[in-house]
């Protein structure tokens, strides 16, 4: 998903334990049950799940919505959450099952059935947004409601289904308060999970009231209140000012790299994630990138050492893969066909492919989206040390922005990724395969078959190759460059616990999981 979603094999080092003397108080038993506020810099575009693929949308929805599925802190594997139980029906992974608990209920007391589950599912593919995830359910043919039992009848082969079934995309709504054919409208949210939606500003703040009906897999937890920052510096001046108990994505990358893990005033937790950054690029015929010599010769500029170094302070690693490590499939595939910077190299390449030296283009970012702006203009500065490239940069706010690449209007643009799910799948139909979410126009017969074969095997293990395959071929095309995969980090006050547990870099943000000592 944009960060723009997917799940990550995570390890979590907590780095600061117990602080008794902080900034806050401790609470008094009288203030066990306050509200606990939360600062991140994302963003929500939509609160209709059919209207949104971004970490941030997603990040609220695991909280007011519910899934079939959903996955434990650290987890590989889905485990059921407004489901009994789901399974593939048989060993053909095309048709796949899940019996719908009998105790649920939306926030109206109306009883939640498989037919509302059927609808959320069927809406989220017939409103087909462009900036929604309708891509992930590209092999989902057809929804049956019989009962308590919902049948999923896929076109193929997907042994990743259960996977996209506990994403944000798998939300469950009220088939009374949601248009079947169009988004949802207004500051309402009707759903299952373990929070209600008790007040929304939009681009301010949410907040987040306990569920006195939830019934899944988890907790609830305290009252909460969400507040949006529009940068990571803002975040930074709250956390100071101590107007947040908890920090989230994203502080500034010199405040990151200064967080001391002996500060009785603070816990920090440092987790593994496979959060990437990359670089893409408009493909199409028209666009002065659509030549893949053009594209390959930038490939020759970027220089992600630098990068990380400067612009995130050590915060971040340079990424040579697509799939990021950790996961099954991961190489170094931009590193073994650009192993260093070489602009003869990029000047034989643009002779070759005809173009006028310096390629002119646009790049995109999105406004408030961690050191993006500083991102750039490094990126800038390292293509026109060459003398071969001329690029304007232009940020935009996060929604227009989103809406822009969509439509392609922009000639490269820089997204965040956090993964969706726990597979290395999540890193390739939704950013490079055919009809992608992040639009570039590309499109390869080669890669769409690696995609195809890979989601045969229920065995994930088995993947290694096919996902190998798809990198060397990404890394001769640059659709895309990696540029780096970046650590989960989540600051509290000494009085609060359990932010090691509220995200690993996927879409699911555990609110609940947040406590007072």
């Amino acid at each position: 998903m944009r960060s723009v979603r997917m799940r990550i094999l995570m390890t979590l080092l907590v780095l600061a334990v117990v602080g008794v003397g902080g900034w806050q108080l401790l609470p008094s038993d009288d203030s066990s049950g306050a509200t606990i506020t939360v600062g991140t810099t994302d963003t929500v575009t939509s609160l209709d799940p059919a209207g949104a693929y971004d970490a941030g949308s997603w990040a609220l929805f695991s909280n007011v919505f519910q899934s079939l599925l959903t996955y434990e802190p650290g987890g590989v594997s889905p485990v059921p959450d407004a489901a009994k139980s789901c399974d593939f029906d048989g060993g053909g992974l095309t048709t796949y099952k899940c019996e719908l608990r009998d105790d649920l209920a939306f926030p109206s007391g109306r009883k939640v059935t498989a037919e509302d589950v059927k609808y959320s599912f069927d809406r989220v593919k017939k409103i087909n947004s462009d900036v929604g995830p309708s891509s992930l359910f590209s092999t989902l043919k057809s929804v049956d409601a019989k009962g308590a039992t919902v049948t999923f009848h896929l076109s193929s082969r997907d042994a990743t289904f259960p996977f996209k079934v506990a994403t944000g995309a798998g939300s469950i709504v009220d088939r009374t308060r949601y248009p079947a054919d169009a988004l949802r409208t207004g500051n309402g949210v009707d759903g299952t999970g373990p929070y209600e939606l008790t007040g929304y500003t939009k681009g301010k703040k949410v907040e987040l009231t306990p569920s006195s009906r939830y019934k899944g897999a988890v907790d609830t937890g305290k009252p909460i209140e969400l507040r949006y920052y529009a940068d990571p510096d803002a975040l930074e001046k709250a956390w100071k000012a101590k107007a947040v108990d908890a920090a989230a994505r994203q502080l500034p990358p010199a405040a990151l790299a200064a967080l001391n893990a002996s500060d009785p005033d603070q816990r920090v937790t440092e987790a593994d994630s496979s959060e990437t950054r990359n670089l893409y690029f408009d493909t199409r015929d028209g666009s002065p990138l659509h030549s893949t010599d053009v594209r390959k010769a930038m490939a020759w500029l970027i220089d992600r050492e630098q990068l990380a170094a400067t612009v995130y302070d050590g915060t971040v690693e340079p990424l040579y893969s697509l799939i990021p490590a950790g996961l099954t499939g991961h190489t170094t595939s931009f590193f073994d066909n650009y192993p260093d910077q070489n602009s003869q190299k990029a000047r034989q390449l643009l002779e070759q492919a005809g173009v006028s030296i310096p390629v002119r283009f646009t790049y995109g970012y999105g406004l408030g989206s961690g050191a993006a702006a500083a991102e750039a203009k490094e990126i800038k500065r390292q293509l026109e040390a060459s003398g071969l490239f001329k690029v304007t940069v232009k940020g935009y706010e996060w929604t227009d922005f989103q809406k822009r690449w969509a439509n392609g209007k922009l000639d490269a643009y820089a997204v965040g990724w956090v993964a969706d799910y726990p597979d290395p799948d999540t890193f390739a139909g939704p950013l490079v395969g055919t009809g992608s979410t992040m639009n570039t126009g590309y499109s390869s017969k080669t890669v769409d078959k690696y995609i195809a074969d890979s989601q045969q095997f229920a065995d994930r293990s088995r993947v290694s190759d096919a996902f190998r395959a798809i990198q060397q071929v990404i890394a001769q095309d640059v659709p895309v460059i990696p540029l780096w995969q970046r650590k989960e980090y989540i600051v509290t006050s000494a009085d609060v616990g359990g932010g090691q547990y509220l995200a690993d870099g996927n879409g699911v943000f555990r609110l609940w999981k947040l406590d007072w000592i």
